[in-house]
């Protein structure tokens, strides 16, 4: 299914005189406190998210999954499907694969596939935290860390695979998330399994291109729950700068214990210039992978107020971060949940732009928190759906894309093109 542009034009029509009666107020009160809207415009243009091949089907839990119907059965229908995501919120131009789930057949097909739908590819993610058909070596106790050689060497083999894909398809960077640890006391010498893993990190980063980069995800626990080898913001940093200088760490939103401050952590990799990436995501326990800003929107808001400080400073040497939507959509559609997730990233990087930066940076100094706090939260509570829905129509997508999804009835019409029983690939 593709959504026609004149499709998307009838309904913006619709809803055109209340967004019109919105923005033009939004527009006002900005333009009198001296900020240009048409830069914040371009601005969340410009702010692309990646979705990830393996997000685009049901999730589930250890207890079950219940898939919808419908869901994408190969690679082709997985970018079809972020097409139909990118078609209704100018959002979402890229994806982001996982080998060996979504390896590419036939690679020139692929890219002028992705090409039709204005879709890159960003970083590729290997995967070694499952045994595949064809392995000759177990991962059940650690892959890059495990005290057999031959299991890294293995390891590390597929990793070289995971970029030589990405390379075919235009992808830069490679992210490696292990699941590397214990159950158990005794059951792992830390120092060996981190030495190990070091190690096998370097080999692997020697033989990337010399053009891309290397990001470190990190993960307090789950799938094993006495350690993980790399546990925190820290140790991913430690081996990003043993590494080198294309090393960097990319912070899950979900892989940190309760109230972990990660605005703080954004900060600290920025001001080192080791942020490499984001993967969004929500929780109220754990890294429960749910819709991005549905439990905590404000937190959310303080990091991309971090990011936001970070990315305008002329003085850092940070990259520009890579952005990916890392959720499972247990209850929920999955394009209806991504579409919600998408936007509130959109609203909470627009709303971070509103900052005052030379009050707040004047209150800081002065040692005034209640000035601090006023300026943040008079962006946070600022209403920026207006600017949101403007920069998208400008763009050529919807000024409400989940309506659009619903009305379009695009789930009926992927349950009757692929069945009611279709399951997405690699979940």
């Amino acid at each position: 299914m593709r959504i026609d542009k004149n499709q998307i034009n009838t309904l913006n029509d619709k809803a055109l005189p209340d967004h019109r009666e919105s923005f033009e107020y939004i527009s006002h009160k900005l333009t009198a406190r001296d900020i240009p809207v048409a830069s914040l415009i371009e601005k969340i243009q410009s702010f692309q998210i990646a979705i990830p091949s393996w997000a685009l089907g049901t999730g589930g839990t250890r207890f079950g999954r219940f898939p919808g119907g419908g869901e994408p059965r190969t690679l082709e229908e997985k970018i079809d499907d972020v097409g139909l995501l990118h078609a209704l919120n100018a959002g979402s131009g890229a994806i982001s694969l996982h080998i060996p789930w979504d390896i590419p057949e036939n690679v020139a097909q692929i890219k002028a596939h992705a090409a039709s739908h204005n879709l890159l590819f960003d970083a590729v993610n290997s995967n070694t935290f499952q045994d595949q058909p064809e392995q000759q070596k177990s991962y059940k106790f650690g892959s890059l860390c495990h005290s057999d050689a031959d299991v890294r060497s293995q390891a590390v083999a597929h990793n070289m695979e995971v970029i030589r894909h990405g390379e075919a398809l235009g992808s830069k960077s490679l992210t490696v998330w292990l699941a590397d640890g214990s159950s158990f006391p005794g059951q792992m010498n830390f120092r060996k399994a981190l030495q190990r893993t070091l190690d096998s990190l370097r080999e692997i980063y020697a033989r990337m291109p010399e053009d891309w980069k290397m990001f470190i995800e990190y993960k307090p626990y789950e799938p094993y729950f006495y350690h993980t080898v790399i546990q925190d913001w820290g140790t991913s940093h430690l081996l990003a700068s043993q590494l080198g200088e294309r090393a960097f760490t990319l912070v899950d939103l979900g892989h940190h214990l309760p109230n972990t401050n990660i605005e703080q952590i954004v900060a600290t990799l920025m001001m080192q210039g080791k942020l490499g990436g984001f993967h969004f995501n929500d929780s109220k326990f754990g890294d429960d992978d749910l819709t991005v800003g549905a439990m905590k929107p404000y937190q959310l808001f303080l990091i991309f107020n971090e990011l936001v400080a970070g990315m305008e400073d002329n003085t850092s040497k940070n990259p520009y971060p890579a952005w990916m939507i890392d959720a499972s959509h247990n209850l929920k559609d999955p394009l209806e949940d991504l579409l919600q997730s998408v936007e509130a990233i959109q609203l909470a990087y627009a709303q971070a732009l509103l900052v005052d930066r030379k009050a707040l940076e004047n209150a800081r100094e002065d040692n005034d928190p209640v000035l601090a706090q006023e300026i943040l939260q008079r962006a946070f509570r600022t209403d920026v759906r207006p600017l949101v829905a403007e920069a998208r129509m400008e763009a050529g997508a919807a000024l409400d894309p989940l309506a659009a999804f619903r009305t379009l009835s695009v789930r009926e019409n992927l349950v009757r093109e692929r069945g009611k029983k279709s399951m997405a690939t690699g979940l």
